[in-house]
């Protein structure tokens, strides 16, 4: 990404501001981490079939969307919205285009250095709290690596990579890095991070930058001192699981399913949700991880 000159507004779609294409609104939900229950999954189908195509679309960046919506002056069906809000897929409605949050798939279940969910966590909760973050570009992205390295070759604005259990050195933009810090001080010191690149870009309108990567300095404005990279995050691109059941680190099974140019259909997702637990996981691969289960393919839990 290089800095660019813009005549127009972000247009990432959301559900409260959807892109209108030649067959209807388009609507995406973001879910921190690539998390979304099975419930909620579920629901959204019927949300799709009663007012979009029928079909959900898994993103490369782990979030979902609904297309073939019918709309009125580019707004989607009161009704539509109230659904995928009481399916807990609107925690946000003021944040909603800001909540890019991408992390190891597998993370705290198998591999890895350290168990990210928790700071996914954090960083969503702090991220919709501040109302200064609401101003971030829709195509701003969180990208939280827990040190394996499937995630080190994402394009991203910040981020990190997890050097043990507990601390993680930081990711500014594409091309520099940041401190080393505890695990558990991680989101607030990319969301300080985040501040700071709301000040860095000023107030340009459209033509402000939507990228960390985009700032003159590429990011490196964002930071008080130059910050090597530490030798640990030097790790290799892995490549995708393989599909089929893997086994988690405490003996459970995470199914890791096949989902044909990412798009979820009824028929390809009714059997997996009956048989996944409480949660599925989308992953940047456009496939869903159903983890927590036993051999015989239930929840445990």
């Amino acid at each position: 990404m290089t800095r660019v000159n813009r005549d127009h507004a972000d247009r990432c779609p959301g559900v409260l501001r959807p892109w209108i294409a030649d067959d209807g609104a388009i609507v995406r939900l973001r879910l921190a981490g690539g998390v979304v229950t099975t419930a909620a999954l579920r629901r959204l189908l019927d949300i799709a079939a009663e007012w979009g195509d029928g079909t959900v679309l898994l993103t490369k960046r782990t979030n979902l969307q609904v297309r073939g919506i019918a709309h009125h002056d580019g707004c989607v069906p009161a009704e539509l919205v109230e659904a995928v809000a009481e399916a807990g897929l609107l925690p946000s409605r003021s944040h909603e285009l800001v909540r890019n949050l991408m992390a190891s798939p597998l993370t705290g279940r198998i591999g890895g250095r350290a168990d990210l969910r928790p700071v996914v966590a954090d960083l969503d909760a702090r991220l919709c709290a501040d109302p200064r973050l609401a101003g971030l570009a829709g195509r701003f992205l969180f990208v939280l690596d827990d040190g394996r390295g499937d995630l080190i070759e994402r394009d991203l604005d910040l981020g990190l990579v997890a050097l043990s259990a507990t601390t993680a050195q930081l990711r500014v933009g594409t091309r520099h890095w940041g401190v080393t810090v505890a695990l558990n001080h991680a989101a607030e010191a990319l969301l300080d991070l985040a501040r700071r690149f709301l000040a860095a870009r000023g107030e340009g309108g459209p033509t402000a930058a939507w990228h960390v990567d985009e700032l003159p300095g590429r990011g490196a404005e964002l930071t008080d001192t130059p910050h090597t990279r530490d030798p640990s995050t030097l790790v290799g691109s892995e490549d995708p699981p393989h599909h089929g059941p893997l086994v988690q680190d405490d003996g459970r099974t995470c199914e890791h399913v096949r989902v044909p140019d990412g798009l979820l259909t009824r028929t390809i997702a009714e059997p997996l949700l009956d048989r996944a637990g409480r949660e599925i996981v989308v992953t940047p691969w456009r496939s869903l991880l159903l983890p927590d289960l036993d051999p015989t393919g239930t929840d445990l839990l």
